[in-house]
C-alpha cells in the first residue's frame, strides 16, 4: 500500500510541478510585459492608450496560460469551448450595455477628447479624470468624490475640456452706475489688466461694453491666463478691480430696499359713478 502510494506521489510529482511552475511563470509573464507595454507606450500613444494597451496584454497572456494549465491537467477542451461559445452568446445578449461600453470606450481611448489629469466636464460633472477604464470612465470632482461615468454616456454627452490648452481667456462681468463715463471705465479696466502680472500681454486684455442694464451699464473685461494660474488670476484681477474703483470713485451698483414705517393713512374714498348709455334706437 504504502509503496503503490509513493510510486503516484512519483508519477505525479512532476505534472504538478509542470502545472505549477507554467501557472506562476505566465501569471509573472502577463504582469512584467503588461507594465512593460504600458511604460513603453505612455510615451507615444499617451497614458490612456498605453493603460488599455497593457491590460489587453495581461488578459491575453492570462487566458493563455489558463488554456494551457486546463490542457495540462488532461481537460477535454473541446466539450469546454463549445459550452463556452453557448454560454458567450447568452452572455452577449444579456450584456449589450456592457458591450456598448466596451466599443464607446475604444472610441474614447483612439478619440482622444480628454486624458488622465485633463480638467473636464462630462454630463454634469466637472473635475479631473481618474481614469478610462473599458466600460467606464472615472472623474474625480472638486470636492474629492469619485464620478463613474459609463463609456456609453460620454460619449452620447457633451465633453468639454477644460484644460486641454496652455492658457484660456477669462470673462469677467463688471457693472457701474450709470452716472460714469463709459470711455472712462473702459480705460481703467484696462490698466488694470495690463498691472495684474498673472494677465498676459498676447493677446492682449479687451474690454466689451456690453449694453445698459436694469441698474448698471454692463462690461466684460476679457483676458488670457495661462492655465495652472486660471483661479489666482480671477481672485487676483476681482481684487484689484474693487480696489481701482475704490481709488477713482467708481461705484459698482447693488440693490437697493426702503422700508417706511409711517403714521397710518386713512384710505381715500371711493365713489362709484355710473355712466348713463342712451337707449339703442
Amino acid at each position: 500500500m504504502l509503496a503503490s502510494l509513493l510510486d503516484w506521489f512519483a508519477t505525479q510529482i512532476i505534472p504538478v510541478g509542470r502545472v505549477v511552475a507554467l501557472a506562476a511563470l505566465g501569471l509573472w509573464a502577463g504582469w512584467f510585459l503588461g507594465r512593460l507595454a504600458d511604460r513603453q507606450l505612455r510615451r507615444t500613444v499617451g497614458a490612456q492608450a498605453a493603460l488599455l494597451a497593457s491590460k489587453i496584454v495581461r488578459y491575453v497572456l492570462f487566458v493563455l496560460v489558463a488554456v494551457s494549465v486546463l490542457r495540462q491537467l488532461g481537460l477535454d477542451l473541446g466539450a469546454f469551448l463549445g459550452a463556452a461559445g453557448v454560454a458567450g452568446v447568452a452572455i452577449g445578449f444579456a450584456s449589450q450595455t456592457s458591450l456598448s461600453n466596451l466599443v464607446s470606450g475604444f472610441f474614447l481611448i483612439f478619440e482622444s477628447p480628454f486624458k488622465i489629469g485633463e480638467v473636464v466636464e462630462i454630463d454634469g460633472f466637472t473635475g479631473t479624470v481618474d481614469n478610462i477604464a473599458l466600460l467606464s470612465t472615472f472623474i474625480r470632482t472638486f470636492d474629492n468624490r469619485l464620478v463613474r461615468i459609463p463609456n456609453e454616456t460620454v460619449v452620447k454627452s457633451r465633453v468639454i475640456n477644460i484644460t486641454r490648452f496652455p492658457v484660456r481667456r477669462l470673462d469677467l462681468p463688471v457693472g457701474v452706475a450709470y452716472r460714469h463715463d463709459a470711455d472712462r471705465v473702459i480705460a481703467l479696466l484696462k490698466e488694470v489688466a495690463a498691472a495684474n502680472t498673472l494677465c498676459l500681454d498676447e493677446p492682449e486684455p479687451l474690454v466689451i461694453f456690453n449694453g445698459f442694464g436694469s441698474s448698471s451699464l454692463d462690461f466684460t473685461i476679457c483676458v488670457w491666463i495661462e492655465k495652472p494660474n486660471i483661479l489666482a488670476a480671477r481672485n487676483s484681477l476681482l481684487a484689484d478691480i474693487k480696489r481701482r474703483f475704490d481709488a477713482e470713485g467708481i461705484e459698482i451698483p447693488f440693490p437697493h430696499l426702503s422700508l417706511y414705517a409711517g403714521e397710518e393713512t386713512a384710505p381715500f374714498p371711493v365713489r362709484v359713478v355710473a355712466e348713463e348709455k342712451e337707449p339703442h334706437p
